[in-house]
């Protein structure tokens, strides 16, 4: 006779378990039926399994953590990520219900966990990199050409702050992580505010020529131009923000090379020979009249004029200011002598005329004195002096020769003479002079008398000598080395009547 005996999940629940859900329901029914020897016939209610394995799953599934970062004023926080699991109720049945069909109550079921990443991963690395980039402010130098720093200028932990900028990307493992960018651009409308007092025009080397060696000997070395990088300074800035330590970055430069660097020669410029020179005097001027020529006069030597450019006299004369180095003296205005800054420049300005002159260079631009002036009389004679006034009167001429001109001036105290020297290559042209031819000559205006309560009772002191009135014509005719004419010039000076200045005591004024 057979006996079939059921054995239900719930009973075999009923009879104690050991946490191995088919080891548990087989051994309970094979110890139930150990004494009747007889096949056993198992079913188990699946409906009891679901509920313990969904008690199961309660205490071990988790949803998916992204990590987190926070970043508020200097403070930075951060949370790890976590990633979720999930038990597989269905595919655990089924391990469950092959075991049970085994009969094999050694056997184990385990449970099958579908684990769920997180969308971002890690935000560790970066909540590092912020607390590097807001640990301590950052210092940004220059550096003038001499090597000297410059600056400083700093970016405190709180303007560190304000262009951190969190994001998000990919992970190499999958997912996402944290990362720090810089939005730099909040210092790009600072660094354009630094930039022109930071810019700096190339300076040309200036020279001297050694008629012996025939060469060009340096006597100021050139300066090379710059201008602030901005682009490159912002990355080297971004770099130090997320430096440990010190945290210094250099602003960067483009750098323009000068056209007459130190290393030029005589021989690629077609500096080859003196061609013309010039020397006035200054014999009775007063100490602030010779300081300003020599300053004028300093402004000039060892430039350079290439083939084919201008020489502006007011261009390289530059501000005749005291801070520039003039002092005050007698300057012509409008036709009358007064005190002004930079009297004795235009003794400069006629020296150079008259170099121009014989050199045969084109004279774009020159004005005579209202007056004819004692110091420009003296050698060439009336008609070869050159006023100037900045920025209004100026004196220019042409190179107009494929040769670059050197010019050099020299001031000789012990003679009271300045001079200028052009030297360059003759492109085979002389200069013949020819007058001054004088007319309409008017005699001189009556003396002029002037306070000056620095003098003593009796004293005088005579500051402008009487001159008469004349026109002046000098003509300029350039021929080639055989003696043809190649160009004629006409320089007219008209010179209104002037009367003597004598400087006398307050009270020994006419009519006192």
């Amino acid at each position: 006779m057979r006996f079939d005996a059921e054995l239900t999940v719930a009973e075999a629940f009923a009879a104690g378990h050991s946490g191995n859900l088919a080891y548990d329901l087989v051994d309970q029914a094979l110890v139930w039926l150990n004494g009747y020897n007889v096949a056993p016939v198992v079913q188990y209610d699946q409906n009891v399994a679901v509920e313990k394995l969904m008690t199961i799953a309660e205490q071990i599934n988790r949803a998916p953590r992204d990590a987190t970062l926070t970043i508020e004023g200097t403070n930075v926080s951060w949370t790890p990520s976590q990633t979720g699991r999930t038990v597989d109720i269905l595919a655990t049945l089924e391990g469950l219900e092959n075991i049970i069909r085994s009969l094999d109550s050694g056997a184990e079921v385990p449970l099958v966990i579908r684990e769920t990443p997180p969308r971002i991963v890690d935000a560790e690395r970066a909540a590092r990199k912020a607390q590097i980039a807001l640990s301590s402010p950052v210092t940004l130098i220059a550096r003038d050409e001499s090597g000297q720093a410059l600056g400083p200028w700093t970016a405190s932990q709180s303007q560190i702050a304000q262009i951190l900028k969190p994001e998000l990307v990919a992970h190499p493992e999958g997912g996402y992580a944290y990362d720090i960018s810089l939005d730099m651009n909040v210092f790009s409308g600072f660094l354009e505010t630094l930039a022109p007092g930071l810019l700096r025009a190339p300076q040309d080397a200036r020279f001297s020529f050694n008629p012996e060696l025939r060469q060009l000997q340096v006597i100021q070395p050139s300066v090379p131009g710059r201008a602030l990088n901005i682009p490159q300074t912002l990355a080297r800035m971004e770099a130090a923000v997320f430096l440990e330590g010190e945290r210094t970055a250099e602003m960067a430069f483009d750098y323009e090379l000068p056209r007459f660097h130190d290393g030029v020669t005589a021989a690629e410029l077609g500096i080859t020979e003196l061609v013309s020179q010039a020397t006035t005097y200054y014999s009775g001027s007063t100490q602030p009249r010779r300081d300003n020529i020599a300053q004028a006069a300093s402004r000039f030597n060892g430039i350079i004029i290439p083939p084919g450019e201008e020489f502006s006299f007011n261009e390289w004369i530059g501000d005749i200011t005291p801070e520039a180095g003039f002092v005050e003296g007698k300057v012509i205005v409008g036709g009358r002598t007064i005190d002004g800054v930079g009297g004795g420049v235009c003794q400069v300005s006629t020296t150079a005329f008259q170099a121009a002159f014989y050199a045969g260079f084109p004279i774009l631009e020159r004005y005579a004195h209202g007056y004819q002036v004692s110091y420009y009389n003296a050698g060439e004679g009336p008609g070869m002096d050159a006023a100037i006034y900045t920025p209004d009167l100026d004196f220019r001429f042409l190179n107009d020769t494929p040769y670059h001109l050197l010019i050099e001036t020299s001031v000789y105290p012990g003679n009271d003479a300045i001079q200028f020297r052009f030297y360059s290559t003759n492109p085979g042209r002389r200069v013949i002079k020819e007058g001054p031819v004088i007319e309409n000559v008017r005699p001189p205006a009556p003396t002029v008398y002037e306070p000056n309560p620095n003098l003593q009772p009796g004293q005088s002191l005579q500051v402008d000598w009487a001159a008469e009135g004349k026109d002046v014509r000098v003509t300029r005719v350039i021929v080639d080395n055989n003696g043809n004419e190649l160009r004629r010039d006409v320089f007219v000076s008209h010179y209104q009547p002037w009367g003597a200045i004598i400087q006398v005591h307050p009270s020994a004024m006419p009519n006192a």
